[in-house]
């Protein structure tokens, strides 16, 4: 029989405030699943148009599936969110991209006709699940030289990126990490990061209140926590390079270790349509690649490369970028790869991960609400890319196009 391919729509996309991990960070008593049920559940009342047994399925991400982000975290998180039992759920792993392939699994699953409406999201508690826990890489890996021993630790794959190409040097970085906090802090002073989170009840501990100068007891969170509106050039000039002696990567200009969850509606246009759901951006096209393990960041390049490819398009028809912003040496590794420059306002305007923090399988999704904010913005813009490493040698990216576009070019 003959089949039809429908279009996959951003419909809205909600996250928790980002949390530090560890015992002062205001997610250590808060349960990861938790975290994704009050995503699910702010979607559901800010779309009531959605009828949740019309939901054709859950995916949620995360990168550690043990403890309060194991057991089918989609199923779970589903039930304990009030979703009809009707509604299936499932996990899914693909590290950093967990929540970036939720959502293109799922939309994959809208375009053949499978799914007319979907929950797509992903959790880290990377205090309660460390990056790593209770892994244990096959010895052939180092033992055949089938990777570097570094390509199992993430910093170092972001300084043999700085090897790789010299020019990106760590001046540069510290460069590209103060705009990310000046840019985010801007973003909350416009109002503009607000509008998509969704405020947590905590407990905070008295290890959390001593270290933040906070009351201990319950309270909300209602912030990202990691940010630092302080920094100054100086101040990451001085820090420490961990990963390697006289190294580039520091706790400044890379992403910290962090606790958080995203979740989005994804529809088909015509049900979005017909139940008075938004349309906030309409997926074109989206490509995962590999690349060698040991310089993991490259690999948004090949990505976004194999999907415009794919599409036609070239980067010249590309508005908007939000980049991941794992380590920003990563970043540089892109924009310098396609000839944007380091401050390009085309590039996370908004900030990224070095400011907001990045929890792993989660942060996919909230590249995508900052793009889809951003094109309420700017009908002027067409289409917009949402790109990010994935460890272990990979890379995401998904190329979107703005429902809001006038056709008219910024003056």
């Amino acid at each position: 029989m003959p089949r039809t391919v429908k279009d996959a729509v951003f419909v809205d996309g909600v996250r928790t405030p980002f949390g530090k991990a560890g015992p002062k960070g205001i997610y250590h008593e808060t349960r990861a699943d938790d975290l994704v049920i009050k995503c699910i559940r702010e979607l559901l009342r800010r779309n009531p148009g959605l009828p949740p047994e019309r939901i054709d399925d859950v995916a949620i991400a995360a990168t550690t599936q043990i403890g309060d982000q194991g057991l089918t975290i989609g199923r779970t998180a589903a039930l304990l969110a009030g979703l009809p039992k009707t509604v299936p759920g499932y996990a899914i792993d693909r590290m950093c991209a967990g929540a970036l392939t939720a959502v293109t699994t799922s939309a994959s699953g809208i375009a053949v006709g499978a799914y007319d409406a979907v929950v797509a999201g992903g959790v880290e508690h990377m205090g309660r699940h460390p990056m790593g826990e209770a892994v244990d890489p096959n010895p052939r890996f180092v033992s055949e030289k089938l990777v570097d021993e570094s390509a199992l630790f993430m910093g170092m794959t972001a300084e043999n990126l700085h090897d790789r190409f010299p020019s990106l040097t760590k001046a540069r970085a510290d460069e590209f990490a103060l705009r990310s906090q000046e840019r985010a802090a801007k973003a909350y002073t416009d109002g503009i990061i607000q509008q998509d989170l969704v405020p947590i009840a905590i407990r905070r501990t008295a290890e959390s209140a001593a270290a933040t100068g906070l009351p201990a007891g319950y309270g909300l969170a209602t912030a990202d926590e990691p940010m630092r509106p302080g920094t100054t050039l100086e101040g990451l000039a001085a820090l420490k390079t961990p990963f390697r002696p006289h190294g580039r990567i520091t706790a400044g200009n890379s992403a910290g270790l962090n606790d958080g969850a995203t979740a989005s509606v994804l529809a088909s246009e015509d049900f979005a349509r017909e139940h008075g759901l938004p349309v906030r951006m309409r997926l074109v096209q989206f490509a995962f690649a590999g690349v060698e393990p040991e310089v993991m960041g490259y690999g948004p390049v090949p990505a976004t490369e194999k999907a415009l490819a794919k599409t036609g398009l070239t980067i010249d028809d590309i508005g908007a970028f939000e980049v991941n912003e794992a380590f920003a040496v990563q970043v540089l590794a892109f924009t310098e790869h396609f000839g944007l420059k380091d401050d390009d306002d085309r590039v996370d305007p908004y900030g990224g991960a070095i400011a907001f923090g990045h929890p792993l399988a989660s942060s996919g999704v909230r590249l995508m609400t900052q793009l889809a904010r951003r094109f309420e913005q700017r009908p002027d813009i067409r289409y917009g890319i949402t790109t990010m490493c994935v460890g272990f040698g990979m890379g995401a990216t998904v190329i979107w196009e703005n429902p809001h576009f006038d056709g008219k070019k910024e003056a």
